[in-house]
């Protein structure tokens, strides 16, 4: 009698063989990479301290060179650690794909071992390259390779993490692929339960991280909370300024967002409510994200994708907690706007679009950089709808891009408004101050802008470098490349990142100025993976559109995380458990003894006094009569002259703040030229703190 065998069922020697060789061989592959980069102390400080790599090339059966600050790691120890992970992951995999997919074991774990783990041959591809620059002298392209040895890994995780989530989670279709997509634009797109979990996950780690840092008082005034100190003089007649300002606050930005706060702000009048609707309003951002990917891929798998890759996308995490601790800034507050204007623009509600536009620009002027080639895209968009119009509907051509090209002009005559007249004009004549990021075009900004415009030579000197190649991967690499697939959408971007890359204090999305970047690139990466389908058939690519859409709807996602692994200040990344780390979050997030002794400062400071103090004990004496920053900084509220204010009543010196230089009463000038006029309230802080007390001068 003859039996009919499932295909799937049959054991293929040949292709288990390449299963098992790709883990073996993998393992062997990462081991290789990780020699070479925990070999050197200075290359693998950039992935953990240096602390813990004292303690890693130990357990490793290393041993340190501490005059070359080098070390020597044998390859089997390792490698029988990275084998152990590897055997037990695909055992550990195949068991999870064979039970969900009902599959038989032997064909789960061919399919894993041989998909999964190839990914983890990627560091033999950077290690080869390595000493191929090595040995050909090529120290240039060796050092650009050690620098982006961080991406390699990170794809190489994401590649295997997205293999294993495409083996249990095939994507699946709203609709039939041959839809229009015309016929679901207008569809209402209700947000899953999933999306809001990320959200509210997103929204309760980073909103109690940043007050935790505000408990420890680790959250400076500058840049940050003095925000809240704009909220607290409003509302109490002192004008929109801090008394670190020149004058009103438009005198440094025109931004002014973050007053739409103020009916909050009445009945919670703390740093603690900005610190939350910041995070809350990134976190929302996702909204929009969600339903512009559902209507162009039609699936909501891939919309979740989004939303996971989306909160999971470091840059996006470093405008909430900055990589020096900023932890507030409303330019932050321009993300989510922008993104639900972008959404709007996609489904042609143009009067919500461009309110939401102008409301953008209250976030800061930089999204006007942004908005000029937005309106291009929006007139390229319509032109090229327009010509796949009948003739008996076909609209004249002004008509049809005037939208667009309004948009762009009002973008160029704002930005040149808002920084050769306003700016200036609230700083009394003084140029803008961010002239000082571009030194090498030039001191002024008619100089800047001459050299950007019309000395090619410096303007292509200073943006090919290896500094703007990291910077593009930096926000591209976490969204697994999708950006690519939308090109024109991405092009939106093109301007603003080369400007940053010529700002020489932004070469790094680890701070807050590629804010305005970071909608743009989300909503290109969005589209991009619903255009990956199309992408396929016009360029005749051998390969299946589902596979190949499945994988990347989950790589997206794994490549957030992937990257996040070395870069994240938050959970996600390596330095949060680092205990050798700046950032580890014991050191961060638990307040200390330092903020236990400022509790005995407060109650000695009454709230009718005029105080100037050190930066991170700052923010807490904005709602006092005034609060002045005592810094080696000249301000304008004491003429540009050092010491403080003749007005001032409290000096607060915290003794050990990150910058503090002044551990001891006799190194304060004021005390030391003029005891006379200050008094040394005793210390309750054990020298924490020193508290100052101007004298009565009545007699």
């Amino acid at each position: 009698m003859n039996q009919t065998t499932n295909p799937s069922s049959q054991f293929d020697s040949r292709r288990f063989t390449y299963a098992l060789l790709c883990v073996l061989l993998g393992s062997g592959a990462v081991t290789l990479a990780i020699q070479s980069i925990f070999s050197n102390l200075n290359i693998a400080t950039l992935y953990v301290s240096a602390t813990l790599w004292q303690d890693l090339v130990q357990n490793w059966s290393g041993k340190i060179e501490p005059a070359t600050q080098s070390a020597l790691i044998p390859f089997f120890p390792l490698m029988g650690y990275l084998l152990i992970i590897a055997i037990a992951t695909w055992s550990i995999g195949s068991f999870l794909i064979s039970k969900m997919c009902g599959s038989p074991i032997i064909s789960a774990s061919t399919d894993w071992g041989w998909k999964g783990f190839r990914w983890w041959l990627l560091p033999a591809a950077w290690e080869l390259l390595r000493i191929v620059t090595f040995i050909m002298g090529w120290t240039s392209l060796e050092s650009l390779l050690l620098a982006t040895s961080q991406f390699w890994f990170s794809l190489a995780i994401a590649g295997w993490m997205a293999t294993f989530a495409s083996l249990l989670f095939p994507v699946s279709y709203l609709e039939s692929v041959t839809e229009s997509l015309t016929s679901i634009q207008t569809q209402k797109i209700k947000i899953p339960f999933a999306a809001w979990f990320m959200m509210a996950l997103f929204v309760s780690v980073f909103t109690f991280m940043n007050w935790m840092l505000y408990e420890g008082l680790l959250v400076p005034h500058g840049d940050s909370a003095m925000y809240e100190e704009h909220l607290w003089n409003v509302i109490h007649g002192k004008g929109f300024r801090s008394y670190l300002d020149q004058g009103l606050f438009w005198g440094e930005h025109i931004q002014f967002i973050h007053l739409l706060l103020l009916p909050l702000y009445l009945f919670w009048p703390s740093h603690l409510l900005l610190e939350l609707c910041e995070s809350l309003a990134l976190a929302i951002g996702a909204i929009p994200l969600y339903r512009m990917a559902v209507r162009h891929s039609r699936s909501t798998m891939i919309g979740k994708a989004i939303v996971a890759a989306y909160l999971c996308y470091f840059p996006l995490q470093f405008l909430d907690i900055a990589i020096d601790l900023k932890t507030f800034r409303p330019i932050s507050f321009g993300v989510p706007v922008l993104l639900f204007a972008l959404d709007a623009i996609e489904q042609k509600r143009w009067k919500s679009a461009f309110i939401l536009l102008l409301l953008t620009l209250t976030a800061k002027e930089d999204y006007a950089i942004i908005l000029g080639p937005l309106g291009l895209w929006i007139a390229y968009q319509q032109w090229s709808e327009s010509k796949q119009e009948s003739t008996t509907t076909k609209r004249g051509f002004i008509k049809v891009v005037a939208p667009g090209f309004g948009l762009s002009l009002f973008a160029v005559v704002y930005l040149a408004l808002v920084v050769k007249v306003l700016i200036p004009w609230f700083r009394s004549g003084e140029q803008v101050h961010y002239v000082g990021y571009f030194t090498k075009f030039g001191g002024s900004l008619s100089e800047v802008v001459q050299n950007i415009l019309f000395n090619p030579a410096l303007l292509f000197g200073e943006l090919f470098r290896p500094d703007t190649f990291i910077y593009g991967l930096a926000l591209i690499v976490p969204l697994g490349f999708l950006p690519l697939f939308s090109p024109s959408r991405l092009l939106v971007a093109t301007p603003l990142f080369g400007l940053l890359c010529l700002n020489e204090l932004a070469h790094d999305p680890r701070h807050h100025f590629h804010a305005p970047l970071v909608p743009i690139l989300c909503w290109a990466a969005a589209i991009g993976l619903g255009n990956l389908p199309a992408f396929i058939e016009r360029c005749s690519l051998k390969t299946k559109i589902a596979a190949a859409q499945t994988f990347a709807t989950h790589f997206v996602w794994c490549s957030a995380i992937a990257t996040g692994i070395f870069f994240s200040l938050g959970p996600m990344g390596l330095v949060f458990w680092d205990s050798g780390s700046t950032w580890y979050w014991k050191r961060l997030y638990i307040p200390g003894e330092r903020a236990k002794q400022f509790t005995k400062v407060i109650p000695l400071i009454p709230q009718e006094s005029r105080v100037a103090s050190t930066d991170f004990v700052h923010p807490r004496f904005t709602h006092h009569t005034r609060s002045y920053d005592y810094s080696n900084y000249r301000r304008k509220v004491n003429d540009y002259q050092s010491g403080v204010p003749a007005d001032t009543d409290y000096i607060i010196i915290d003794t050990q703040h990150p910058y503090s230089e002044i551990k001891t009463p006799d190194q304060i000038p004021e005390y030391k030229n003029a005891p006379e006029q200050w008094e040394l309230i005793p210390d309750q802080t054990h020298g924490h703190f020193i508290i100052l007390k101007r004298k009565s001068t009545s007699k």
